[in-house]
């Protein structure tokens, strides 16, 4: 079912007719839980509004970096790319996240940041999750940015998938865009991939045009358009995952080259949001998997090696430890932000120095 959601999504309205018959007959189930979840978020706001519900201020600066649309987006690797930029200058971040599918975004971060002096929180109310740390670590002026003075107090916050998180009030909101596949067929959930209208880009600080690299100029320059349509004055980056290495999943501590899959037969494996460059789902059907291996060995006469992204390894380490016959590596990358127009990462990383000044 989650399939057949996922396809009548990226359907645009002009092409419904071509659809199978079961996703037709689900369109007006799918329209009107849209028409409910509209209504919601309306309410919702509504009542932040007439101060029914409250928001609350943390005593240090807040970035929040989320989308409009599900999936794919690039939000914890820009978690990451924030966090690291606020680590080398001397700032403890503390990152909130509320830890949806068993906390793999949260694992993958701990792994990657588990060296450098952020922290991170885990739970659905981020302020009290916030306000623990504060208890513990304290807090501090983030002004004194770029004195290269490392301190375990916590100068920034950083809420991984914030942008609908409307409790916590923010000092920069930073919305991730699917280059791919922006605004699926324009619909609100579950009818479209969108959690909020196109018009909540008003609240956006910051722009960046995820998988930028996947797409021709000409489609990024049209998205652009789209975002600076709903605000003017919006700032547009681009971005993309660079792959860096692999780690086998029997021991992590070993770091290969890209190089090391040169020649091989290899079998991609994925349950992210937005998997085009993978072609399977690690979590359907283990034997479906083995036999695929099976199939690759004989006709390549190599054992294949089996490669899935870090999000899923997270998800659940033990069922990849069941291909027991084959090597599974799993592939790291990093998110860089690739020139566009005249802005660059360095104008980027100014931008978030300007949050704690």
């Amino acid at each position: 079912m989650k399939r057949v959601i996922a396809e009548i999504a990226k359907t645009v309205d002009a092409d419904l007719h071509k659809l199978p018959l079961l996703h037709r007959l689900l369109l007006p189930v799918l329209s009107f839980s849209s028409s409910l979840y509209a209504l919601s978020l309306s309410l919702r706001r509504r009542l932040y509004h007439l101060g029914l519900f409250h928001h609350r201020r943390l005593p240090v600066p807040v970035i929040s970096v989320g989308n409009l649309t599900w999936g794919g987006n690039g939000k914890t690797p820009m978690v990451e790319f924030i966090a690291r930029e606020f680590v080398e200058n001397g700032i403890s971040p503390l990152i909130l996240t509320r830890g949806y599918a068993g906390g793999d975004e949260a694992r993958m971060l701990q792994r990657h940041l588990c060296q450098a002096s952020a922290k991170i929180g885990l739970g659905a109310n981020r302020g009290e999750v916030a306000a623990r740390f504060f208890e513990r670590y304290g807090h501090m002026d983030p002004r004194g940015l770029g004195t290269g003075s490392n301190t375990e107090k916590i100068g920034v916050v950083i809420l991984d998938d914030g942008m609908q998180h409307w409790r916590l009030l923010r000092d920069l909101e930073v919305i991730m865009v699917n280059g791919m596949l922006p605004w699926g067929n324009g619909h609100l959930l579950p009818r479209g991939p969108m959690r909020e209208p196109k018009s909540a880009l008003r609240r956006a600080d910051i722009a960046i045009i995820h998988h930028a690299d996947m797409i021709s100029d000409r489609q990024l320059k049209a998205i652009e358009l789209s975002l600076l349509q709903v605000k003017s004055d919006l700032p547009t980056f681009c971005s993309r995952l660079a792959p860096s290495h692999f780690f086998e999943v029997r021991n992590r501590s070993l770091k290969l080259p890209l190089s090391a899959v040169s020649g091989m037969a290899i079998l991609c494996v994925c349950a992210i949001g937005f998997a085009s460059a993978f072609v399977r789902s690690i979590e359907q059907d283990i034997r479906m998997i083995r036999q695929r291996l099976e199939e690759l060995e004989h006709n390549f006469g190599a054992k294949p090696m089996v490669v899935v992204t870090e999000k899923d390894y997270d998800r659940d380490p033990g069922v990849l430890l069941e291909l027991d016959r084959f090597e599974v590596f799993v592939l790291c990358s990093t998110l860089q932000i690739m020139p566009f127009a005249d802005r660059t990462e360095e104008d980027l990383k100014n931008r978030l120095k300007d949050v704690c000044r």
